[in-house]
């Protein structure tokens, strides 16, 4: 079971977790109803957005403590592509796209600039941090950007980092800390973050929008083998993760999943 479900999406069990049937477009939606919901006082604590991947099942699978932190988000979304193919391939509701958090970050900016959203960023270096301020504010002029501050710090100081960013009132704050410690921080530190809209988990998108990391091919995307292309990048970082995880996953696929 995820949290608290109001708003109204689709949801298919795939892996073992509640994956929404929405798209980029919609999960945008989403969000700039929940902010507004957050400005006005209707929505007392933020919703929490996690993403499926191959990765993400496999630790759901295999580690009980970020099985209970899946458990408490309000949305989980399609980032990965075999997960969008398997829901095609089987079952009668079929997620409509891939929504990788590095792609639905640009959906979400357009929109948080025509709807004066403020974002907040948390996580990566000081370095790939500003970096990725400085790009996001060249790119999307009109967002602003309501503050950011590096992952380097320990659980102990969740509380006073929260404090920091609720007191530059952010609508959305994209939370890149890595597995698991991200998903920790959005559901401990949600009730320390009244009017925010959304907690979005987004692992490395600091590194994708300030440069430091390239997508793989269009192709490779949509056959779902991103994957392969971060291995053929990084094959000592990655390689372990990879042959492990990938074949977690596929199990928890075929045998954790609705119709």
């Amino acid at each position: 079971m995820s949290g608290t479900v109001t708003d109204g999406l689709s949801r298919r069990l795939l892996g073992g977790l509640p994956v929404v049937l929405a798209s980029r477009r919609m999960l945008a939606e989403q969000m700039r109803l929940d902010c507004e919901s957050a400005r006005s006082g209707s929505r007392k604590f933020p919703r929490i957005a996690f993403s499926a991947n191959g990765h993400s099942l496999a630790m759901n699978h295999t580690d009980p403590a970020f099985t209970e932190l899946m458990a408490a988000a309000d949305i989980i979304h399609a980032d990965g592509q075999p997960l969008v193919l398997y829901s095609r391939l089987t079952g009668r509701e079929a997620v409509p796209e891939r929504s990788a958090t590095t792609d639905f970050f640009h959906d979400a900016a357009r929109l948080a600039s025509k709807q004066g959203l403020r974002f907040y960023f948390l996580g990566a270096d000081r370095q790939t941090s500003e970096a990725a301020v400085a790009a996001v504010r060249q790119q999307y002029p009109e967002l602003f950007i309501a503050g950011s501050r590096d992952g380097y710090f320990p659980d102990e100081d969740f509380p006073v980092v929260a404090a920091e960013v609720a007191a530059t009132k952010p609508d959305v704050v994209w939370v890149g800390l890595g597995r698991p410690k991200q998903e920790r921080f959005c559901v401990l530190m949600r009730e320390h973050l009244s009017g925010v809209g959304w907690l979005k988990t987004c692992g490395g998108l600091f590194g994708h929008l300030a440069g430091a990391e390239k997508r793989a091919p269009g192709w490779m995307q949509s056959a779902g083998l991103e994957w392969l292309y971060r291995l053929i990048q990084d094959p000592v970082g990655k390689g372990w993760r990879y042959l492990v995880t990938n074949v977690i996953a596929v199990w928890c696929l075929l045998t954790r999943s609705g119709g």
